[in-house]
């Protein structure tokens, strides 16, 4: 159902809140589904055909190694029930285990770092990583594929969450990144393997990412990033902000520099990242 056209998360806690058991939108007529989730005649209808297909089943994801997991199993992460809005289904390809680490941290950034941003990457983030902390990032282009790199280069543990489905490797200049962490580390992504990225679903990864970590560090990030859209979902969570200070001079640094403004914590060493506070 999770995959079905017009299903919206709005539209399935609706369904939850009526039947647990998420039975009856199968016993439903097309009229009727529309009816209750207020859907067009033909939305109704579209829902209605794919429910009772059988074109996709969790065998058919098996097959392709893809784990899915929901809020109703013990396997689905804990950091994540405690969020506003979960999500419904992950699908995820790897070593499941590290969603259940003891320490996380989320790293992101602008998509064209300057050297001082990645420089400082490869300062901060090895004795965290000795620590035992999984490092999580969303496989973007820029300082989320540094982090990732850098991770796998120090031998730790890596979580990149998507904004797209797995047949849609975005952006197609990490392909073999993509590969290598769904074989050694874990990738991670709420849409349906055939979901294309579209710009919308980017602002939603960004609140798994957050919702995964104990605290999002932000390397730079320009006025109007993307970046500052984790940041903000991180507060909304209870989560630590962070921020690599950066020079008044450099547009990459406006935004964490506004951040550390605002209250967000300056990193200065590897020690401001392992303190949890």
């Amino acid at each position: 159902m999770h995959e079905a056209p017009h299903m919206t998360w709005k539209r399935t806690a609706a369904i939850h809140r009526i039947d647990p058991t998420f039975s009856l939108p199968y016993h439903l007529s097309a009229p009727e589904l529309a009816d209750c989730l207020h859907l067009k005649p033909h939305q109704a209808s579209l829902l209605y055909r794919y429910l009772h297909s059988t074109e996709r089943t969790p065998a058919c994801y098996e097959k392709q190694d893809i784990h899915i997991l929901t809020p109703f199993m013990e396997e689905y992460p804990e950091r994540l029930r405690h969020i506003y809005d979960p999500p419904w289904v992950i699908y995820a390809k790897g070593s499941t285990d590290l969603l259940h680490s003891e320490k996380s941290l989320a790293v992101v950034g602008t998509r064209k770092p300057t050297s001082y941003g990645i420089e400082a990457l490869e300062e901060l983030l090895p004795p965290v990583m000795e620590r035992g902390t999984v490092i999580i990032s969303g496989l973007a282009s820029g300082t989320d594929a540094a982090a990732h790199k850098l991770t796998i280069r120090k031998k730790g543990a890596a979580i990149a969450v998507l904004g797209a489905g797995f047949d849609h490797i975005y952006p197609r200049e990490n392909t073999a990144l993509f590969h290598h962490l769904s074989r050694y580390h874990l990738l991670l992504s709420e849409f349906a393997p055939d979901t294309p990225p579209r710009k919308w679903q980017f602002p939603m990864r960004n609140r798994i990412i957050s919702g995964l970590s104990d605290a999002v560090f932000i390397t730079e990030a320009a006025s109007r990033s993307g970046s500052l859209i984790t940041a903000y979902q991180a507060l909304e969570q209870g989560r630590d902000v962070k921020v690599l200070p950066g020079s008044i001079f450099s547009p990459m640094s406006a935004g964490t520099n506004q951040l550390m403004k605002e209250g967000a914590a300056p990193v200065m060493s590897a020690e401001d990242l392992v303190d949890p506070k």
